[in-house]
Order: C-alpha cells, then sequence, then structure tokens
C-alpha cells in the first residue's frame, strides 16, 4: 500500500511541475506572438490551469481505465466549486464581475447538462467528444472576440498581472526557454500522469475501493491542489475575482476539452454509481452557484462555508459506501 501511495504522491509532484512549465512556457509563446493579456489568460491560461487533469484523464483512458478518466473530471468540477470558491471565498468574499454571470455560468449550467445528456446511455462515444471539443473551440473563440470588445480596465489589469506572473522572464522571453520548458513539462506530465494512475489503480484494489472512488477523491483533489494554491493566492493578494472566473472557466475545459480528447483516445464507458449520483452532484453544485452569486453578486463568507459544507457531506456519503480496511 505504501509504494501506491509513495507513487500517487510523486505522481501529482511530477503533474504540477510538469503543468507549471508547460503553462509558463506556452504563456512566453504567446506573448511573443503578441497575443494581448486578456486573450493569453481566456485561452492558454484557463486551459493550462487543467493540464494535470488532461494528463491523468487521459493516460487512464489509453491504460483502460476508464473509470479514472470520467470521475477524475466529475470529481474535480465537483471540488473546483465546493473548496475552491468555498475557501476563497472564507478568505475574501468573492464579487462577481464582467460576463461571469450573464454569460460564462449559463454556458457552464448548459455544459454541465449536456455532459449529463452524452452520458445518460453509459458510454461517451468520439461522436460525443467531437461535439464537446466543437463546442469548446466555438465558445472559446466567442468569449475571446467578445472581451476584447467588452474588457473593462478592471478586468484588463487582472488578465495582464496574471499573465505577467507566469512569463518566464521580467523582460521579454527567449523562444529557446519556452521551447524547452513546453518539453520538459511534456515529460514531467506523462511521467507524472503513468505514475498517478497506476498507483490509483494499485491503490483501489488494495483497499477494495473502485477506481471511481479513487477518481472521484484522491486523484481528483490531488490534480486541483495546485489550482487551490493559486486561487488563495489571488484572493490574498486582493484579486479575489480571478477565482471564480478560473474555476468557471476550468470547469468547462474539464467537460469540454479533457473528456473531449479522453473519449477520442477512446470511448469511456459512464459507471452506473457514477451517472445515478456523482454527475447529479457536480450538476447540483453548479446549479447551487447561481443563488450564491445572484444575492449581493458576490459569494459571502458563509456561502463558502455552505460550499465547504455541502462538499463534506459528499465524501461523508460516498465513503461511508466504502469497505474499511482492516489493520492487519
Amino acid at each position: 500500500m505504501l509504494l501506491s501511495i509513495g507513487l500517487i504522491v510523486l505522481g501529482l509532484l511530477l503533474l504540477v511541475a510538469g503543468g507549471e512549465a508547460i503553462l509558463r512556457g506556452a504563456v512566453g509563446l504567446a506573448t511573443l506572438l503578441r497575443l494581448t493579456p486578456a486573450v493569453i489568460g481566456l485561452t492558454v491560461v484557463a486551459a493550462g490551469t487543467s493540464i494535470p487533469e488532461l494528463a491523468v484523464s487521459g493516460v487512464a483512458a489509453y491504460q483502460e481505465s476508464p473509470d479514472i478518466a470520467v470521475a477524475n473530471v466529475v470529481g474535480s468540477n465537483i471540488f473546483n466549486i465546493a473548496v475552491i470558491v468555498g475557501l476563497c471565498a472564507l478568505v475574501r468574499p468573492l464579487p462577481i464581475t464582467g460576463n461571469t454571470i450573464q454569460l460564462e455560468y449559463p454556458v457552464l449550467a448548459l455544459v454541465t447538462l449536456l455532459c449529463l445528456v452524452i452520458a445518460q446511455d453509459g458510454t461517451i462515444n468520439r461522436l460525443d467528444a467531437a461535439l464537446c471539443l466543437a463546442v469548446h473551440v466555438c465558445f472559446t473563440v466567442y468569449l475571446v472576440r467578445l472581451v476584447r470588445q467588452q474588457v473593462t480596465a478592471g478586468e484588463a489589469r487582472g488578465l495582464k498581472a496574471e499573465v505577467q506572473e507566469l512569463t518566464p522572464a521580467a523582460d521579454r522571453p527567449r523562444t529557446w526557454v519556452c521551447l524547452a520548458l513546453v518539453a520538459a513539462g511534456v515529460l514531467l506530465l506523462a511521467g507524472g500522469a503513468h505514475a498517478t494512475v497506476t498507483g490509483a489503480v494499485d491503490l483501489a484494489r488494495l483497499l477494495g475501493w473502485s477506481e471511481r472512488v479513487i477518481g472521484l477523491t484522491i486523484v481528483s483533489a490531488g490534480t486541483g491542489l495546485p489550482e487551490v494554491v493559486a486561487s488563495l493566492v489571488s484572493s490574498v493578494r486582493g484579486r479575489s475575482d480571478v477565482a471564480l472566473g478560473n474555476v468557471i472557466g476550468s470547469n468547462l475545459f474539464n467537460i469540454l476539452g479533457i473528456l473531449g480528447i479522453s473519449a477520442l483516445v477512446t470511448p469511456l464507458p459512464v459507471q452506473a454509481a457514477l451517472m445515478d449520483s456523482d454527475c447529479w452532484w457536480m450538476l447540483g453544485l453548479t446549479l447551487l452557484l447561481f443563488p450564491i452569486m445572484f444575492t449581493g453578486m458576490r459569494v459571502s463568507r458563509w456561502e463558502g462555508a455552505v460550499l465547504l459544507a455541502v462538499y463534506g457531506t459528499y465524501l461523508w456519503l460516498l465513503l461511508s459506501q466504502q469497505p474499511v480496511v482492516s489493520s492487519r
């Protein structure tokens, strides 16, 4: 069991390092291409925060562990809304700005519902995957064009600061440095994802748990920890508006991008337990965000505490159904 846990920890560390390297390299390359901070923030940074989840789900699908691939996405979306938004709201109430409540949130709610619809037959096939990727590309293009026209001064400053933090050098980044970061990141992600999936499958077998439960808990929370840290740091620095936008963007990419790419690798069967329970928790938490955001146009501290309590309840119900491991 210690070997399996060690593999998961090693894999998560490699995923964090690889995701950070790729994100910094990609931001540097986008800067060299003279893309604006708004465009970089909505495309490269938004997708980059989900790179560890993408690596794990992609490798899990390739290694014929589809339960981990799908559960990782569902668990990450639940974790992002309940834990990341909840913790950040406890640190500092989250203001609702820009198109978050008028455009991005409604699209997330519809996309989450779409996920339940395409998984209803028990499989996410390649046609479903193509639909998800097409929706993701179309929405990203539309959002970039819209933001170019409507971005406020405050939003522009926030996106610029976020991009500057990820630029490989204080001055103009060098192409070879950016390419080296991307290459190193790919290698780290490949090794990290393989170790994480291998350790998770072994641990599930040893504990008598299903791969679904391991994916919903250890894997999804582990790949989400870097985003927790980044969002908390943003809140402490007074950029609390960044956290909610990042969560919504990440959840959109998790469903459309990660499930889309993973299902293109191989069609993903969806467990009945995942469909009957966890997917509805994901949709329920997504819908719960609306009244939380709409009241006062912010997420207050007590609302953050409610989200954390909901996640605690979800975990308790999930784990209480699992066998107790003997101490021998």
